[in-house]
């Protein structure tokens, strides 16, 4: 894959290397219980796998074209990724998803700005008509960063996540092209 880097206010966003990948091992798998997984659907289990399967996973990762998946960067340091996935590529229906892996890098715009980023590039790499996010009602500050992007609440599945001997409900949110095309004063 060609490399390529976004710069945004607070964040760039560029292709995942091969020299990343100790790194992003670390964040993700360095710890059962990483901060950033209280926040990233932790109703789902966050199972451990040595390190050769991580790194054949992000190779077939890193050839995709365009790109599915970047390194969020703040002065050159990673501290978190974005990607995307098809919910249903025939349709063209494109989710995205952000992680921002180091706590001290949360409630300051990060998020926000490496989220704008990622939905300008997936907007200019596919004819689709929305990006969207899923996420839960348990992470306000997703929705909020979702929010302040423009995405509007499209889906609430109620009382359907269950963490911590607590029912929280699925969040579906999305923004058009039309309505980003506005928003962000495309011509």
């Amino acid at each position: 894959m060609r490399f390529m880097k976004l710069t945004g206010n607070k964040v760039a966003l560029r292709t995942i290397e091969n020299s990343d990948f100790p790194v992003l091992f670390e964040f993700i798998y360095g710890s059962e219980n990483p901060e950033w997984k209280k926040w990233d659907a932790p109703y789902f289990p966050h199972k451990q796998i040595p390190y050769h399967t991580f790194v054949e996973q992000m190779m077939k990762k890193s050839t995709s074209e365009p790109a599915n998946q970047m390194v969020i960067l703040h002065d050159e340091q990673i501290i978190g990724t974005v990607s995307s996935y098809w919910e249903y590529e025939p349709s063209r229906w494109l989710e995205a998803g952000i992680v921002i892996y180091v706590p001290e890098y949360w409630n300051g715009g990060y998020g926000t700005d490496a989220l704008k980023l990622w939905v300008e590039f997936l907007f200019g790499q596919h004819d689709i008509a929305r990006v969207g996010i899923t996420t839960w009602s348990g992470n306000d500050r997703m929705m909020r960063a979702a929010e302040k992007i423009g995405m509007q609440l499209e889906g609430r599945m109620r009382k359907c996540r269950y963490y911590n001997g607590t029912y929280y409900d699925s969040i579906r949110m999305g923004v058009l092209r039309e309505e980003w095309e506005q928003l962000n004063n495309h011509l």
